[in-house]
C-alpha cells in the first residue's frame, strides 16, 4: 500500500527554530500531504508518534524538537529518552518514525546561534522528507 499522507509532530519549545524543520519537510513533500501536530515539548512526541503511526493513515511520522541545556534538567537524558521512544514507536507500529530532534553541545540564545539552527532545521526537515520517501519506496518493493 502506498501512503500519500505524512504526519509531522513539532515540539513548541523554541518553535521559531523547530518550525523550520516543517518548512524543509514541505519543500520535498507537499504541505497538502502533511498533517501537522503540536506538542508542548520533546518528551511528549513518542507517545503521539506511536498513536499516529498505529492509525495506518501515514507512510511515515516525523518528529521535530530542539532540546537544549536549560541548566535545570539533564537535557541529554531527555534527548536520549525521546530518540529511544521514537525508535520504539517505529518498531512497535511498523511505520517509519523519523527524528528531527537535535541536541546541540553548544547553544546560546543569540541571533547568531538562532540563525545557524534555523537553517540547520530546514535541512534536517528536507532530510527527513527524503528518508520518508526512500524508506516508503524500499518497503513497497519488499511487498511487490
Amino acid at each position: 500500500m502506498t501512503h500519500t499522507r505524512y504526519a509531522f509532530i513539532k515540539a513548541n519549545w523554541h518553535a521559531d527554530i523547530v518550525d523550520q524543520a516543517l518548512a524543509g519537510f514541505t519543500e520535498i513533500i507537499p504541505a497538502e500531504q502533511v498533517d501537522v501536530f503540536d506538542v508542548p515539548g520533546a518528551f511528549e512526541m513518542p507517545l503521539l508518534a506511536r498513536d499516529l503511526a498505529e492509525t495506518g493513515r501515514y507512510g511515515a511520522v516525523a518528529a521535530a524538537a530542539f532540546v537544549v541545556d536549560g541548566g535545570i534538567y539533564r537535557h541529554d537524558f531527555v534527548a536520549q529518552a525521546v530518540v529511544d521512544g521514537l525508535m520504539r514507536a517505529s518498531l512497535d507500529s511498523g511505520v517509519p518514525v523519523l527524528s528531527v530532534s537535535l541536541t546541540p553541545h553548544q547553544y546560546q540564545e543569540t541571533d547568531h546561534h538562532n540563525a545557524i539552527y534555523r537553517a540547520h532545521f530546514v535541512e534536517k526537515g528536507r532530510e527527513a522528507a527524503r528518508a520518508a520517501l526512500m524508506v516508503g519506496k524500499a518497503r513497497a518493493s519488499l511487498a511487490a
